[in-house]
């Protein structure tokens, strides 16, 4: 049985190992190179204290104070789009406590899947991507924050997770190297973190041995059915054909699965990062900076930092007010850390696909039996890049699946 999966990023690459690990002969195609997208240039952060979705109350109101700052970590640009309008208007309707309440549970079985299923390929020969469980550190500066943090951190420990909250006396035992100014911070033990670019690279080099092909630069152009199968995808003038469909492109998905007429509610939301080489100082544990909602990891020898969510249409355009929003947070958290404000060409910018209840997207795309959909997971896809291929592979195989996607179906909306 042939698949084809599109989409080079983490969940396209999951997809393709799980698949051809259980017996399917599989090609991936994308539309650029597979050397550049979201799934290299993120925080590597793999993240069960993640339970609660892009939608939650008070986003909404707070999302409007941020739009009149041009240095805001999220920021929705204004537009007379149709898919903007309807995207909001469901994003408004999810974010309510009882949302929040529902999806606690779904997003941390997901992500536990997922931090076991990493622990296993890191074991296996040829993979060596600097996965480390030191946990997670989210530092705050204010009392009322700190509460808010507080109240999470009892919530995850009623679910099982391991987190506890710090003071910054403890804080600084963790983090000797570090000058901070804050008031404390919850330490998530739960999480983890790898080097997203050598994971993409050795899951390409293990694929290509395993005979998995690559079409690189080829961006889908036409998708042919018969009732409710789809029976190829066009490339150009290349038509390619399989018995099993694989839709994992990111923020591109609404437009191939338009190609299929079906509708995927999703938008872009565009963040930055920056990955410094050997500083003076650097992290021992990443961290999440609560107010200025900028993220940061150690890499190996190396320390990567980045945040802000744009959510417009797909582009290449780099804010440097929101970079310089990003650094000057860092400065205000940690003051010896040796990050100043960057080049604008050493700036990586990505899409993450949003969805509008901030839950991703895994199973059959509405209307058909042989085509499967892997997005929307916005800031999560790197941490659930492995559980959503395996799903996605169990679901092809008609095996019952790991954990309860019920709550990732891409027909909720309909």
């Amino acid at each position: 049985m042939k698949a084809i999966v599109i989409g080079g990023g983490i969940i396209g690459l999951s997809s393709a190992y799980y698949l051809q690990e259980s017996g399917w002969d599989v090609t991936v195609i994308d539309k650029g190179d597979f050397s550049n997208n979201c799934s290299y240039g993120n925080l590597g952060m793999i993240v069960p204290s993640h339970f609660v979705p892009l939608a939650a109350p008070g986003i909404v109101s707070q999302g409007i104070r941020w739009m009149f700052n041009s240095k805001s970590p999220f920021y929705v640009k204004p537009a007379l789009s149709r898919q903007l309008i309807g995207w909001g208007l469901k994003f408004m309707k999810s974010a309510n406590a009882q949302h929040v309440a529902a999806s606690a549970l779904p997003l941390r079985d997901i992500n536990i899947f997922s931090r076991s299923l990493y622990t296993d390929l890191a074991q296996q020969e040829g993979f060596k991507f600097g996965l480390e469980r030191k946990g997670i550190i989210m530092y705050y500066k204010t009392a009322a924050v700190g509460e808010e943090e507080a109240h999470m951190a009892h919530q995850a420990n009623d679910m099982g997770l391991d987190a506890v909250v710090l003071d910054k006396a403890a804080l600084q035992q963790l983090e000797p190297q570090l000058e901070m100014d804050v008031l404390g911070g919850v330490h998530y033990r739960c999480d983890g973190h790898l080097y997203p670019n050598d994971l993409m690279g050795q899951l390409i080099a293990y694929l290509q041995q395993k005979q998995v092909q690559f079409l690189p630069d080829k961006e889908v152009t036409a998708v042919k059915t018969n009732g409710q199968k789809v029976t190829a995808v066009v490339t150009g003038s290349e038509t390619h054909t399989a018995d099993l469909f694989v839709l994992a492109t990111g923020s591109w998905t609404p437009a191939v699965a338009r190609l299929a007429g079906a509708a995927v509610p999703m938008m872009p939301g565009k963040g930055y990062s920056v990955t410094l080489e050997s500083p003076t100082v650097n992290l021992n544990i990443p961290a999440i900076l609560c107010e200025a909602r900028v993220a940061m990891t150690p890499m190996g020898n190396r320390l990567r930092y980045g945040g802000t969510m744009e959510v417009a249409p797909v582009n290449e355009n780099v804010n440097m007010n929101r970079v310089a929003g990003i650094v000057d947070s860092i400065q205000h958290y940690f003051t010896n850390l040796p990050i100043k404000m960057p080049e604008k060409t050493a700036v990586w910018s990505g899409c993450r696909p949003c969805s509008p209840d901030g839950l991703p997207y895994i199973g059959y795309l509405p209307g058909y039996q042989n085509f499967l959909l892997g997005s929307g997971h916005a800031m999560m896809g790197l941490s659930l890049g492995p559980a959503t291929g395996k799903l996605l592979t169990e679901l092809a195989n008609q095996q019952k699946t790991s954990i309860d996607i019920r709550a990732f179906s891409p027909a909720r909306f309909r």
